[in-house]
């Protein structure tokens, strides 16, 4: 009995978690940080709300859709075959990998490339479902320190 205990609780320890959420105020206050505060003319409370439906705030997030053949990375589940990597476009010249960072540098960088496109924000159908036309987007910078 003790042993399976202590067999248990090192197989806990030894294992990794995989999940690194971040607080949505941390992340508020990242990407305010990062100058995504009306890039482009978005409102940070549009970035908050997108990283929250692409992600749940998840920067290490990596999302398979075989539905329509792509591989999203990162906070804002950003498409590996047009954005990064080494096959595809690769528009934002980074390794996929490099948007599985939580200081969000290189997330950022790759964002705002993406929203100066013809699309803007509109590059996430997400972001177009939840956000776009949300009267509550105030919400997601209440009670943050910016």
């Amino acid at each position: 009995m003790k042993a399976s205990v202590v067999l248990s609780l090192l197989a806990y320890l030894v294992v990794p978690s995989g999940a690194y959420i971040l607080g949505r105020c941390t992340v508020a206050k990242k990407l305010h940080d990062g100058g995504l505060d009306y890039f482009e003319g978005y409102s940070l409370e549009n970035w908050v709300c997108l990283a929250y439906f692409e992600s749940k705030f998840n920067p290490m997030a990596i999302y398979e859709n075989t539905q329509d053949g792509y591989i999203g990375f990162g906070l804002f589940q950003i498409r590996g075959s047009d954005w990064c990597g080494d096959h595809g476009r690769n528009r934002c010249h980074m390794s996929c990998s490099a948007l599985l960072n939580p200081n969000l540098e290189k997330t950022i960088k790759c964002a705002k490339t993406i929203v100066k496109g013809k699309q803007g924000m509109g590059a996430w159908p997400t972001w177009s479902r939840n956000c776009q036309y949300s009267d509550t987007l105030a919400r997601w910078l209440d009670g943050c320190k910016l």
